[in-house]
């Protein structure tokens, strides 16, 4: 696996982007400020990560776990009566999961492959 070239990287940090910047057009309340910004910008911290260290299952995994979060937070921070904001939660954390999901399988195996243990 090449640096710097994964399509799901690429797009979790999209999405992680959108989210964070989302508070700039979007109506906010509650706690969905600090929510949007705080995992948007966590998110694109851990495409950055897994672009430039491919191969890595556990930071595939809480890039996962970061993406669960922005998909549930419009609940956890009590915005998801406000349509703007809890969309813009909604659809770039379901995003981020989906493409983290294609991504995990092919991280392991690339994992598996430079970490073998030598037959005794």
């Amino acid at each position: 696996m090449k640096k710097w070239t994964r399509w799901q990287d690429w797009t979790v940090i999209a999405a992680g982007a959108y989210a964070a910047l989302s508070v700039l057009w979007t109506s906010q309340g509650g706690s969905s400020t600090a929510f949007m910004v705080t995992l948007g910008v966590l998110l694109v911290a851990a495409g950055v990560v897994n672009l430039a260290m491919p191969g890595m299952p556990a930071a595939e995994w809480s890039q996962a776990g970061l993406a669960v979060v922005l998909l549930v937070a419009p609940w956890i921070g009590g915005f998801a009566s406000m349509t703007g904001a809890a969309w813009s939660a909604w659809i770039p954390g379901a995003v981020a999961l989906v493409v983290t999901a294609l991504a995990i399988k092919p991280s392991a195996e690339e994992y598996r492959h430079h970490h073998a243990m030598p037959a005794p």
